[in-house]
């Protein structure tokens, strides 16, 4: 019997992200598979496994295994005003031509837990635009969104994020945002005022709503290209005519099907608005 060019562990990937899709609903089909088989392989180290056909069967018979799987395979790497540049551009280039829309709306796609978001709802306040802006943030993992909420981080990490906060040009003394309790750091209640926080899928989930600014860094590297071509789509959905999209710094909109659909702001800092 001939057979097929793929291995036992293929396989079992294979009918693993079938099971998760069947029984859950998840879909990591699309995900780039080197990236996605070291987190299942993770999963099954700290779940004391041999196999991937094994923390199937645990999956599938116990939804709590599921949940420590998605906590392995969301990308919760994150920090207040990551990538400073970025910030100090979407301050320079992007907000102020958002400042005279009466309703401004801006949808935080793989929220994590928070950090970016809270970031982004900073850069509002001193722009004057938080108290009429609406922020969704959204991420398919409930419990990194039950994080975010809390608006609670540890307090040894904000030296670094105000670091990141003054390369970012902010306006104030970044100590103004948080109370210190202990080991934590207590964000400001204003701050997350306008944010409303929800789970979503990019792979299953539809649009929403309409954004005039839609952020989405750091998100799309995981995924293969026609998941990446499903997401573009559904941002491109998403997005006003005339509003701005936030790309990772290793992200584009080239080699995709909405290529020719904006114009570039910033090539650096990949901000990009959509033509009118």
């Amino acid at each position: 019997m001939a057979e097929k060019n793929h291995t036992v562990e293929d396989l079992e990937f294979r009918l693993l992200l079938d099971a998760i899709y069947d029984r859950y609903g998840f879909d990591f089909r699309g995900y780039a598979p080197a990236s996605l088989k070291r987190r299942v392989w993770k999963c099954i180290q700290q779940e004391k496994l041999t196999t991937v056909s094994a923390l199937q069967d645990r999956i599938l018979h116990d939804p709590a295994c599921m949940e420590r799987l998605l906590m392995v395979i969301s990308v919760d790497t994150t920090a207040m005003f990551r990538d400073p540049g970025f910030y100090a551009s979407l301050r320079k280039n992007v907000l102020p031509a958002l400042k005279s829309l009466p309703l401004l709306r801006v949808w935080h796609v793989g929220c994590a837990t928070g950090e970016e978001v809270y970031s982004t709802a900073i850069l509002l306040h001193e722009e004057g635009l938080h108290d009429k802006c609406r922020l969704y943030a959204t991420d398919m993992n409930e419990a990194l969104i039950e994080k975010a909420k809390s608006g609670i981080f540890a307090l040894d990490a904000m030296r670094a994020y105000t670091d990141n906060y003054l390369k970012a040009e902010g306006k104030k003394s970044f100590s103004e945002y948080y109370t210190a309790k202990y080991d934590n750091a207590i964000l400001r209640p204003a701050l997350r005022k306008n944010i409303l926080w929800a789970q979503h899928n990019l792979v299953t989930d539809g649009s929403f709503n309409e954004f005039h600014l839609v952020m989405c860094r750091n998100v799309m590297i995981y995924f293969d290209r026609p998941l990446q071509n499903r997401v573009h789509d559904l941002i491109y959905d998403s997005l006003a005519p005339g509003g701005f999209l936030c790309l990772g710094l290793k992200e584009s909109t080239k080699f995709t099907s909405h290529e020719a659909d904006y114009d570039m702001v910033d090539a650096a800092n990949k901000v990009f608005r959509r033509r009118t």
